[in-house]
């Protein structure tokens, strides 16, 4: 009997902006949500530690005799190749992807995972297990077939499986030699209107090229251009086309660190992380993403009409996440519990108002984009504004969301002035002077407020929160969002401190005081991309590189990170893949690369 392996995040993503998927390095299928992101899971391998092999999902290519495997992309596209060896030197070759191209003048993108089996040495002998189980009680599916597909049918969802493998071989299991290639086809109950092997064919080649396409046209950095590429891509297929909304994660409930109960569902779409993502993105000129998240910020700001904005909404602007624990779902590695739904849409958290802004206002500047801001979109924004003001020095749960705890956190205030301040840049550009003086105003008002009640003479530092003295890494922004200069002494001092707080050898940690769970036990990525960025700007750029070149090689064997890392042995928490980590190396690449003018 082979031995189930420890579920770790040594994963591949597969995806096509509408669900994804997450491929081990055994060619199993640890992870898919269907029919998209927020789905319940079909393959949960990833959160099944300790089920018996009777209880599992699965969607899976084993190799008798198997002895090593190697994994990695297509170049420029998110299609997955994992090989598989067996100790006689047999060899198997799976490539994994999601559709995605164009087809009569529109993006094509079907719930479909397409599994092409090849033998590249011998006829290795394999097995091929597929079992679905629906909901979140783990419900097995219900099997039907016909001659050239297998029908699993759930409760509110059926997908099918076309292939031109011998069906007898796949529903019982069935050890077999490969002789010749295999196409799986997954996806909705239809019937394919070609044969299999051409339809995956076809398929791959249009995919291939659609990414290869959209990365060409990416500005990227002299330097990291790999990694750069890879964080692009990845950032994009956390991205719902449908909708525009950006979800945090592909996972839910992958634990922060062992054993501490910090397993959160990350597939929503949170105005902050959202606003990073874009962020980044434009860094390299991918303004699609832009202006199709632009329009579900719209919506955002619509439905509150000058009032409260939720930290996070579906990706579907659903307002209600509520959570509850999947009790068939063991957890990773059996550490539960497994949440589905987030309680944050319930949070206040008010740095939300300067993210919306923030998102907003490259549009009002932008030449290039279809839909242009306009006085109408000031208007509406203004009306943001006006509650980023009301609130900047109210308590709130915070970035980090705080579950028993509102406190007035300076990063929160922080976010509220750069409301504040973008508006005024907006309503200059409009040529509203009078608004931009207001908005000065406005801006100058919680500029003396932070100045005068976060910063703490005897630290010389900012603190996290009003009248505490600990610092938080969210202070590194002082100076990315323009409110001191980085040499300033002010910012300096708060860097100072934060080294002295939060550093654990070359990683950052968020905070280091007690929380609902306690202390934090791993250090959070993102965080140390942004002492990386305040390092490069303060002109400690040989420090800089050195740090970010450690934090590339803390990355998966195909280039991914997930949210949080153990300092002391560099293995990887957290959900995964996580765009604040992804964004951070791009954000981290542009600023510390060489300029293109190095190679001409």
């Amino acid at each position: 009997m082979i031995r189930e392996p420890e579920a770790d995040l040594d994963l591949g993503a597969i995806g096509n902006c509408s669900f994804a998927a997450l491929i081990d390095r055994r060619g199993g299928g640890a992870w898919a949500c269907m029919p998209r992101f927020d789905g319940d899971p079909l393959f949960a391998g990833l959160l099944e530690g300790g089920c018996p092999d009777g209880e599992r999902s699965r969607f899976d290519v084993e190799m008798e005799g198997f002895d090593r495997s190697r994994q990695e992309y297509l170049e420029n596209t998110p299609v997955l190749v994992t090989t598989l060896r067996d100790r006689e030197g047999r060899a198997l070759e799976i490539t994994d992807f999601a559709p995605r191209f164009s087809q009569f003048g529109r993006r094509y993108r079907p719930m479909a995972l397409v599994r092409i089996l090849r033998p590249v040495e011998g006829q290795p002998r394999i097995r091929i297990r597929i079992r679905p189980r629906f909901g979140g009680s783990r419900r097995p599916a219900e099997v039907t077939h016909g001659s050239n597909h297998i029908r699993y049918v759930g409760p509110d969802l059926t997908v099918r499986l076309t292939t031109d493998a011998p069906l007898a071989y796949v529903l019982d299991e069935s050890w077999f030699y490969l002789e010749e290639p295999i196409t799986l086809f997954l996806g909705p109950d239809e019937s394919l209107t070609r044969p299999v092997s051409e339809t995956g064919q076809d398929f791959l080649s249009s995919t291939t090229s659609y990414w290869r396409e959209w990365v060409r046209h990416l500005h990227v950095p002299l330097e990291w251009q790999e990694p750069v590429i890879r964080a692009a891509i990845t950032l994009k297929l956390c991205w719902f086309e449908e909708t525009g909304a950006i979800i945090a994660a592909m996972t839910t409930s992958v634990p922060e660190a062992p054993h501490s109960g910090r397993n959160w569902d990350y597939r929503f779409c949170w105005v902050r992380d959202a606003y990073y993502v874009i962020r980044a993105l434009n860094e390299l000129g991918a303004v699609d993403i832009l202006e199709s998240y632009l329009r579900y910020v719209r919506n955002l700001v619509g439905a509150a009409d000058g009032g409260h904005i939720q930290p996070v909404s579906g990706i579907d602007l659903r307002r209600s996440l509520p959570e509850r624990i999947a009790d068939a779902l063991p957890g990773y590695r059996g550490m539960g519990p497994v949440r589905l739904g987030n309680d944050a849409y319930r949070h206040v958290q008010h740095d939300v108002y300067g993210q919306v802004v923030l998102s907003n206002a490259q549009a009002f500047f932008d030449r290039r984009l279809l839909r242009p801001m306009d006085e109408r979109d000031f208007a509406r924004l203004e009306q943001v504004g006006e509650r980023a003001f009301r609130v900047h020095r109210e308590p709130d749960a915070g970035l980090w969301e705080l579950r028993t705890k509102a406190k007035v956190h300076t990063y929160s205030s922080l976010m509220c002035w750069a409301a504040c301040d973008r508006l005024a840049n907006i309503a200059e550009h409009l040529g509203r002077p009078e608004r931009a003086a207001f908005w000065r105003e406005r801006a100058g008002a919680i500029r003396s407020f932070i100045e005068e009640e976060a910063w703490n003479p005897r630290m010389a530092s900012y603190t996290g929160a009003l009248g505490e003295e600990d610092v938080d890494a969210s202070l590194l922004m002082l100076a990315d969002l323009g409110f001191h200069e980085a040499g300033h002494p002010r910012f300096e001092g708060t860097v100072r401190a934060i080294e002295a707080s939060l550093l654990r050898g070359r990683h950052m940690f968020r905070y280091a005081v007690e929380d609902d769970f306690g202390r934090p036990a791993n250090a959070f990525n993102i965080c140390t991309f942004w002492y990386i960025d305040a390092l490069a700007a303060m002109g400690r750029r040989a420090l800089a590189r050195e740090l970010f070149e450690e934090m590339l090689a803390r990355r998966n064997h195909v280039g991914l990170l997930s949210e949080d890392i153990d300092p002391a042995t560099g293995e990887l928490w957290g959900n995964f893949p996580q765009t604040y980590s992804l964004v951070g190396i791009i954000n981290s690449a542009v600023r510390l690369s060489r300029p293109w003018t190095f190679a001409r």
